[in-house]
């Protein structure tokens, strides 16, 4: 039986190769449609994930949660304030136990490759208790803050209290540093980090330096609001 070749020019015409050129075109269209859309869906997601609040809590025992457990640790307490005043930003955990404020200040590069939108900075507790010199305090704060800022990072700033003990002139340049460096770098004060838990009963740990999970709490039902406003200033 002999096999006749198909002339292909005569072909072209025929209602049946049409529908098939119809139905490969719109085959086309639709990858190229879904592709677009694609890349759109994308694109939102890495925009959405770069404007995304993460603030990052650098910070000594206080931030880390010495002494109470990790879910009672202030970042984790007061990720949870923030949820509940309408706030989706993550808290992250950068507090070392230990840590002074030029620790604070050698970490920064690494507490920045975490991407924060947002720095609390909780230091210098430990400086006063080793009785540093302010002025290496002054300069510790000066370097993160504006390190942090430079890095297109907003900067808030948790102020401390040193003890007593070492007498009223280095208190107050003490307390004065930190009104110094938020002023000189227009950043958001918050006067004492502890403010409502030390010296009442029942909210600190036994040294009476770390406030236990109440006493925590306390510290996050207070400063939450102020820090909410920051977030939203920024």
């Amino acid at each position: 039986m002999q096999v006749r070749e198909l002339d292909h020019r005569q072909q072209q015409g025929s209602p049946f190769a049409v529908r098939i050129r119809r139905e490969m075109d719109r085959s086309r269209w639709c990858r190229k449609a879904w592709a677009l859309l694609g890349g759109l869906v994308l694109a939102m997601c890495l925009i959405t994930d770069a404007w995304a609040c993460r603030l990052a809590v650098l910070g000594d025992s206080l931030a880390a949660g010495y002494g109470v457990a990790q879910q009672e640790a202030f970042p984790v307490q007061l990720e949870a304030a923030l949820r509940r005043q309408g706030s989706t930003c993550t808290v992250l955990n950068a507090g070392v136990s230990g840590d002074t404020s030029a620790g604070g200040a050698a970490r920064l590069d690494w507490v920045l490759a975490d991407r924060p939108t947002h720095l609390l900075v909780e230091l210098g507790g430990n400086d006063a208790l080793r009785g540093l010199p302010v002025e290496q305090l002054r300069a510790n704060l000066e370097h993160i803050v504006a390190g942090a800022k430079a890095r297109g990072v907003q900067v808030m700033l948790a102020g401390m209290l040193a003890p007593p003990n070492l007498g009223r002139a280095y208190g107050d340049a003490f307390r004065l540093a930190y009104q110094d460096v938020a002023q000189s770098q227009d950043v958001p004060l918050y006067p004492f980090f502890l403010d409502g838990a030390v010296l009442q009963g029942g909210l600190m740990q036994p040294d009476g330096i770390h406030p236990n999970a109440r006493g925590v709490e306390v510290i996050v039902q207070r400063i939450s609001p102020w820090i909410m406003n920051s977030l939203k200033e920024g």
